[in-house]
């Protein structure tokens, strides 16, 4: 590939790790884990996988290994870092035996179902050092469910001599994962299953789990972006930016940017759910703020919005949960789009037609056809930032009526979400992804299996890092998707008693009426450490407990 110039310099980064995993390492054992819900039935579903120990790396005697391969699998959306990951699983794995080989299966799951993969060499891995993108391997959706997609899983790791498969994912991806790691124990196959927690939603985490990877990085990327939007938005002084940003049902990454760059609104969906607020609700909150500003003469401001607010309205909330139930029936699925929608309004209740009718025809329409493989609301295709701008205008036309508006409103409308999912890595996330590959290699030539590759006190200088190992059952839980009750990984939702949640609305008030806007930047990945290496804000309220 032809590099850039900052690629050509950023090859050369060599990232940090934790001490535990420079050099040799022993695994210290804790007590057995449960899962964090339906206990019963998750024990029941993975007897093989569930109970065991959460696992920390300490220093120890080298042991001498049998040469063995390792899978490696890129699943979902993509993360600022996944290249690292593979770095430093093969660095991990080479350091264990130099003989040992990896693999990495091309697009996604679908590459180990269909076996199609290549040998991941010393060349090919330098070339991707420190850099953003999948595309050393190619991701892709395909999910690990069904036993003949295991068994075909089974022919070309056996075929090729793997050991282990590393899955790099998210919280779908690391179910698979879970699934697949049972499933090769019951059968005594002799493969171990390893996760690793990737996303930039933030929406994977837990006690264990302090971040997934990524999100430092797409935070960064997309704070450098509002940032630049709101230096414009001051220097022109006549426009309101509506700015919807990745996340999918979380509102980490909205937080994590209002908490980076202080604009004057953002929209919290958790939130907005515990407070049961109407869509009409939020417009009028927006239209206050803006009127407030306009007394100020300031006809100008931001206004951040999470990708997964429509799903968090309770009155959408509970319409959604209905259109679920009804296209996950066999009847509806053999409908073509059109009668699909008639379909829908013959089958839910008058009080969800009637939110359903409410809504404008293209909201209605991708609530109700738009789903990605896992059965969600593909809230991303939603342009929730236009449909807000728009009621909000209305609604000022109605207070300006009323004699309580006297300013000028004018709108300009973005959607930051791709822009974030392949940046080159911050250091944070180039040191944090490296550790977690190196650290899932330790736990392969543990023996371990069903585990989540873990780092831990990441605001602490790398040396101090904890790496060890979670096991996935202990995330899980039972939830309705696609109208069928199954085992998932919970996600981690913006809690409202959290250290952010609550620095963010001590100060909320204040940025809305005052122009406090903060200005990021670009990522600086050379320089001083309080520049160049800082976690997120969202990590380092939540470490200063």
């Amino acid at each position: 590939m032809e590099k850039s110039a900052l690629q050509i310099a950023r090859s050369t980064y060599k990232p940090k790790m934790p001490v535990a995993l420079q050099g040799s390492c022993v695994v210290k054992e804790g007590a057995p884990t449960q899962s964090v819900g339906d206990q019963e039935e998750i024990k029941k579903l993975f007897p093989n996988t569930y109970g065991l120990p959460v696992i920390e790396f300490v220093k120890g005697e080298k042991k001498e290994m049998p040469a063995f391969n390792v899978g490696v699998i890129l699943s979902g959306g993509q993360a600022p870092g996944g290249h690292n990951v593979i770095s430093g699983l093969f660095d991990g794995i080479k350091s264990i035996n130099p003989d040992n080989k990896l693999y990495g299966f091309i697009l996604g799951p679908g590459g180990l179902v269909d076996h199609h993969y290549m040998e991941l060499t010393a060349d090919i891995i330098d070339d991707y050092r420190n850099t953003g993108g999948f595309d050393i391997i190619g991701s892709g959706r395909t999910k690990l469910e069904t036993e003949e997609q295991f068994e075909k899983g089974i022919e070309i790791l056996r075929e090729l001599g793997i050991k282990a498969l590393v899955i790099i994912g998210g919280d779908d991806s690391n179910t698979n994962a879970c699934v697949l790691a049972e499933y090769y124990a019951a059968k005594k196959y002799g493969v171990q299953v390893i996760g690793c927690p990737k996303t930039i939603d933030g929406d994977l985490k837990n006690e264990q789990i302090e971040t997934s990877f990524g999100f430092d990085t797409a935070c960064k990327t997309y704070c450098e972006l509002i940032g630049n939007i709101q230096r414009d938005c001051n220097s022109a002084r006549k426009y309101w930016h509506f700015i919807k940003l990745m996340g999918r049902s979380a509102s980490h990454i909205a937080l994590e940017c209002a908490l980076e760059c202080q604009p004057n609104i953002c929209l919290i969906s958790e939130e907005v759910e515990q407070k049961a607020l109407s869509l009409d609700e939020i417009v009028t909150y927006i239209a206050k703020v803006v009127a407030k500003r306009a007394e100020d003469g300031n006809n100008f401001g931001t206004v951040l919005i999470p990708e997964g607010l429509i799903e968090f309205i309770p009155a959408i909330k509970k319409l959604i949960a209905e259109l679920n139930d009804v296209l996950a029936t066999d009847e509806a699925k053999a409908l073509d789009e059109k009668d699909q929608i008639e379909y829908v309004k013959s089958h839910i209740s008058a009080e969800n037609l009637k939110v359903f009718e409410s809504l404008p025809a293209d909201v209605a329409q991708q609530l109700a056809l738009d789903r990605d493989p896992h059965g969600n609301v593909q809230v991303s295709l939603i342009e929730t930032e236009q449909l807000l701008a728009h009621m909000v205008e209305k609604k000022l036309d109605e207070m300006k009526a009323e004699g309580k508006y006297v300013g000028k409103f004018a709108t300009q409308h973005h959607f930051f979400g791709y822009e974030g999912r392949c940046a080159a890595p911050s250091n944070y996330d180039a040191d944090y992804c490296y550790s977690l590959g190196y650290n899932a290699s330790q736990l392969i030539a543990n023996g371990k299996t069903g585990y989540m590759s873990v780092v831990r006190n990441t605001t602490a200088p790398a040396s101090e890092w904890i790496a060890g190992g979670v096991p996935i059952t202990m995330m899980m839980n039972i939830e309705k998707r696609a109208g069928k009750l199954k085992p998932v990984i919970r996600k981690a939702l913006v809690e409202l008693d959290g250290a952010p949640f609550k620095y963010f609305a001590e100060h909320r008030e204040e940025w809305a009426r005052k122009t406090a806007y903060v200005y990021p930047g670009p990522i600086q990945y050379f320089g001083p450490t309080e520049v160049c290496d800082q976690p997120t804000m969202t990590l380092k309220l939540e470490q200063s407990k």
